[in-house]
């Protein structure tokens, strides 16, 4: 991963010191458009998991500074659905956004879920999440269902979007 840049952007692996900037990240970059207001509330200690550790985590670097990541992982656990990764969570900080940022990681992922063998990346992203949506068909993604008024968020129903792209 350590080569993949564009310009002044690396991809990397996430590791454990990246842990406090992918936490301001986690708690600035979402609005009601595009992520849960109720994630963001209150007090949160960390940003890693017991399931969604570093190794799960492609991080974005902008004059050494962390500036976004991408969650992959297994989207199942049984060997009937091996080679279907989900992508659960991209995000760039609100200050960096415009860099093609979430385009680099979103070619970063492509290469290590073809690394991985895999067949398939999912993702979910709102409705409402234009700007997402377009990046997304941008790599490649296509929509393979919708689930109509999945979420309210903010007193609106939102439907939310399953894109897939196959490899």
């Amino acid at each position: 991963m350590e080569g993949v840049t564009d310009n002044r952007v690396t991809i990397r692996r996430a590791v454990e010191s990246d842990e406090p900037a992918l936490l301001d990240i986690e708690l600035t970059a979402w609005d009601a458009s595009s992520g849960f207001p109720s994630m963001t509330e209150g007090e949160r200690a960390g940003f890693f998991s017991d399931r969604s550790g570093p190794d799960a985590h492609l991080v974005a670097v902008l004059d050494d500074r962390v500036v976004g990541y991408i969650r992959l992982q297994d989207k199942y656990r049984f060997r009937e659905g091996a080679g279907v990764l989900a992508v659960n969570g991209l995000a760039v900080a609100v200050d960096a956004r415009g860099h093609g940022i979430g385009s680099a990681l979103l070619t970063a992922v492509t290469e290590e879920a073809e690394r991985r063998g895999a067949r398939k990346i999912t993702l979910h992203v709102h409705s409402s999440n234009t700007v997402a949506r377009r990046l997304y068909e941008r790599h490649g993604y296509q929509v393979e269902g919708t689930h109509p008024r999945e979420f309210l968020i903010d007193g609106e129903e939102v439907d939310s979007l399953t894109l897939a792209k196959f490899l």
